[in-house]
Parts: structure tokens; sequence; C-alpha cells
């Protein structure tokens, strides 16, 4: 048996969780929303066409903010074509999916879904292939109370009150060759100026984030967020972070040892963030939207799992099915994001329904949840709070992860991977959640956690989420097959907790005051 000690203090804290922490992302992409979100005819949708099953479970999952409307998919977006009588809206091509877009779900359909699911609305502009006028008037028609020709156009539609939208994106992965409209950094430094000054003048109450590099491999990293934040530092709150964890070389230790690659790309983007505020001897520090991030391999390299042949209709890409390995690796990154919260303040899970996402549905059929739904679950109800800095002393192993480009040495090696890795958060009426983590696949983990500063403890509650089969996952037939049990033989005394973690392991221990 392995073993770890950990000690805390309530004293010392990483930071205050955002609420914006625990956001997710719905994209015009497969079945994200045609068939997910929005169904007008299946059994369960109401009066707009949203299922009302896919509601509970988004209610269950916990997102407190949701962006919308990619992605990719935004680089090439007409706002207006997504507004107005459904009837008379344009079907097009989106060259992001190779699909078409029907255009029946839109903006305010989507702010609809927002307050019904109780959410706070996301958007993103598009300066693919759009200029920051547009922006401006997209701004104008969702947030403007009224007396111009975009705020009347939009109460015209039936929307009389201003949609006040306070989080917007200047744009997508614009340094990606991939994206319509791809643009140099200083190209999109420019443009992303220009934008912001414009949707600032018609809305000062907004944030604004600006795009980050499409990923730490590629080629433009660091270089790129420089560039960008010397031209947008003082036009915007934010800028944005992507990752998506990989197992393309099936090694399950490397696999969930690359959360720490996670941690070291937000301590990389805070670095170069607050290099730029020291330039101009600036006290405004850029917080951090991670606002893309999850686990995806098996769906994104095959082109058939990609795009399909014939420009359909929200055809089923992108859909993966998430293991007991994969929710392993995905607790790692909810830890990651926990233990940077003094800087990470908004993250968004890509994505919600469907595409690469924690809900699974079947068109006119049931809606059920994936492994990962727990994870992000319960990070969500219980991870509000102070972060507090953890002191772990356990065995580590060297690993190194999969570079899917192959371009740079060294900087996907990891010496020394904890065995352990956990975050804890001090609640507000002085409890403590734990998350931990437990890396090794085969020997069980004997975890003394001694927590100062609470007096003495009682465990309220104590999960884990494992299974002898790693590739064991939740099926439509299935829908249970993976979800939290009970974890045994947690002891307190005092400030003192021991717990026994199963190898291959998920685990969250709620603490009350006794």
């Amino acid at each position: 048996m392995r073993r770890a000690t950990v000690l805390l203090d309530k004293a010392f804290t990483v930071g205050r969780t955002d609420p914006r922490l625990f956001g997710g992302f719905i994209e015009h992409l497969g079945r994200s929303i045609y068939g997910g979100i929005y169904e007008p005819g299946h059994p369960t949708a109401d009066s707009r066409g949203f299922r009302r099953d896919v509601l509970d479970l988004i209610r269950e999952l916990g997102p407190t903010i949701v962006r919308y409307p990619g992605g990719n998919f935004v680089s090439s977006y007409n706002w207006e074509d997504g507004v107005g009588p459904t009837e008379q809206r344009p079907r097009r091509l989106d060259y992001a999916w190779m699909s078409t877009e029907p255009n029946s779900f839109g903006t305010n359909e989507f702010i609809d879904w927002c307050r019904v699911a109780g959410i706070e609305p996301m958007l993103a502009v598009n300066l693919g292939t759009r200029d920051p006028q547009d922006a401006g008037y997209f701004v104008e028609y969702c947030n403007h109370p009224g007396g111009t020709a975009l705020a009347d156009l939009r109460r015209s539609h039936g929307w009389e009150q201003p949609h006040d939208v306070k989080f917007w994106c200047l744009g997508n992965e614009m340094d990606a060759p991939w994206q319509t409209g791809a643009k140099t950094a200083d190209e999109y430094g420019r443009i992303a100026t220009e934008a912001a000054k414009i949707m600032r003048w018609t809305d000062q109450r907004i944030e604004l984030a600006a795009c980050g590099s499409s990923g730490r491999n590629m080629p433009t990293f660091a270089a790129w967020e420089d560039t960008v934040l010397q031209h947008t530092f003082d036009h915007v709150e934010w800028i944005s972070l992507h990752t998506y964890l990989n197992n393309y070389r099936d090694d399950t230790p490397a696999f969930l040892a690359s959360a720490d690659l996670m941690d070291l790309f937000i301590e990389e983007v805070v670095a170069i963030a607050d290099a730029v505020a020291a330039k101009r001897r600036s006290r405004k520090r850029i917080m951090l939207s991670f606002d893309e991030w999850n686990v995806w391999y098996r769906t994104r390299r095959p082109p058939e799992s990609r795009v399909k042949p014939g420009w359909p209709v929200a055809p089923p890409i992108l859909e993966e099915i998430y293991t007991m390995e994969d929710a392993l690796a995905f607790g790692g990154a909810v830890i990651s994001l926990l233990n940077h919260a003094d800087r990470v303040r908004c993250a968004c899970l890509a994505q919600l329904v469907n595409v690469i996402a924690p809900i699974m549905t079947e068109t006119g059929g049931p809606a059920w949840r994936q492994t990962i739904f727990y994870p992000f679950a319960q990070m969500s109800r219980f991870g509000r709070g102070d972060v507090l800095r953890s002191r772990i002393e356990c065995e580590t192993y060297a690993s190194s992860y999969y570079d899917p480009r192959g371009e740079l040495e060294n900087v996907y090696a990891i010496p020394a991977a904890p065995y352990l890795k956990l975050a804890a958060v001090a609640n507000d009426n002085g409890g403590l959640s734990l998350f931990a983590l437990n890396r090794d696949l085969r020997e069980e983990m004997a975890v003394t956690v001694t927590a100062r500063g609470f007096g003495d403890l009682t465990v309220a509650e104590a999960t884990v989420l494992a299974d002898g089969d790693l590739k064991a996952a939740n099926t439509r037939d299935a829908p249970e097959r993976i979800r939290p049990a009970s974890l045994d033989g947690v002891r307190v005394d005092g400030d003192t907790l021991v717990l026994t973690l199963p190898p291959a392991s998920w685990n969250v221990v709620r603490l009350a005051n006794a």
C-alpha cells in the first residue's frame, strides 16, 4: 500500500473559486444543439423545443456559464442569420464542420435556454470573416434597451428586454490554420482591439476575453499571447486557454499524469500576462478563461469521425464515448483548475451534450450520464469556496505525455508526477471538500490529511468512482455502469483525516464541523 500525507491550513489559500469556473460550452457542431439541447417533437420537449430530460441533467451537472455559438463555428457565423422569424432564416454551409446550418436555433433561443436552465450566457463574436463594427452591432442587438435600429429589431423579434450579456469572447482560436479567417498575432491583436473598443462603447458593463493560442503545442504559443496582449491589454479582462487531454499512445499512467501539464500551461500563460503588465508598470491582472477543456482523442483524428459527406444537418460527429479511465484523467483536470482558482476565474467544459460531452442523448429517445459527468458535477456542487494550498508528500513516477505534433522536445516530459493529485476547498459553513485522484493503477493509498484551523471535523459524505475495468463506459442500455459509490474506511480524529483510496480512483470527501 502506498502512503501519502497532506497538510492544509485554513489560513493559507490559493484563492476563492469564481462561480464562472464551473462553466460549459455548446456549439453548432454535430448533435450538440440539434438533437441535444433542442429537439422539437421529442416526448420531453417543451413548447420551445428544449428537451426537458436534458435540462434536468444539465441542472444536475451544474454549469454556471455557457459559451456559444462556438468554437470553430463562430469564425464564419453571421449572427443575423439566427434571429427573426424561424421560417425566414437562411440555411448556410458551415465551413468548420462541413455541415448545413438551418439556423432554427440562434441567439434568442440560446438566451431563453440559459434562462430556463439558470445559467449565465457567454457569447463569442466572429473575428474571422467579419469586422469590429459587426461585433458592436451584435452587442447592440443583445444589450441595448431600445431606441436604435438593432435594439428595436430585437424587440420586434419578441424579446422586449435586453439580454444583458456580460461576458464576450473576441473570436476563437485565431492562430489555427483550420480556422476560417485565421490571422497572425498582430492582425488579430489589431482587430480584437478595435472590436473591443466598439463593443465597450456600446455597453460599458461588458467583460471581454482575447483569444490565446489554440493550444500549448502550437508553434505560435507564448509569442502569440505576448503579442496579442501587447495590443489588447488595456481593453480586455481575460485571455483564453484551450486544452484536450489524450491517450493516443494507450499509456494509462501518462494519460493520468497529463493534467500536470495543464498546471504548467496555466502558469506559463499567467507569467506571460504578468510580463506584459510589468512592461506597462501596470497593476492590472489579466484573468484566465479556460474556455475549452476536456478529454478528447478517439473522434479527433479519423476524418470520418469529424465530418460526414454531403453537408448534412446535425450529423453525429465527435461523439466521444467516455470510459472509467477518461473520468480519472478528467478528474485530474478538475483538480488543476481548482488549484489555480486565483487566476483561472472562468472555465468552460467542451462540450455539454453529445459532442465530447458528459451527457449523451438518443434522437427521440433517452438521455444519460457519461463517466465524466460525475467529477464535473461534484466540482460544481462542492468546489465553491476558498481553495487551500496543499502540502503533499507521496511517491512520484516519471512519464512522457504524447505530443501529437512532435515539433517540440522535452515540453511533454513529466519527471515527477505524484501518485496523489489533490485539491482542497474550504466552504463558507466551516466545512472542507477534498478532491483526490489516486493515479496508482495497482495499489491502494493510505492518505493522512491534517487540516489546521477547522477544529473537530466529521465526515458528511465520502464517495469513490472506480471500476476494475478502466475501459468500461456508460451506454444507453447500461446508463449507470459507472457511478459514484460510498468510500469506506474513512476515519476522523479531530483535525486529522485518514482515508484509503482504491487504486485508479477518483474520490470526493466532504467534511463538516463536528
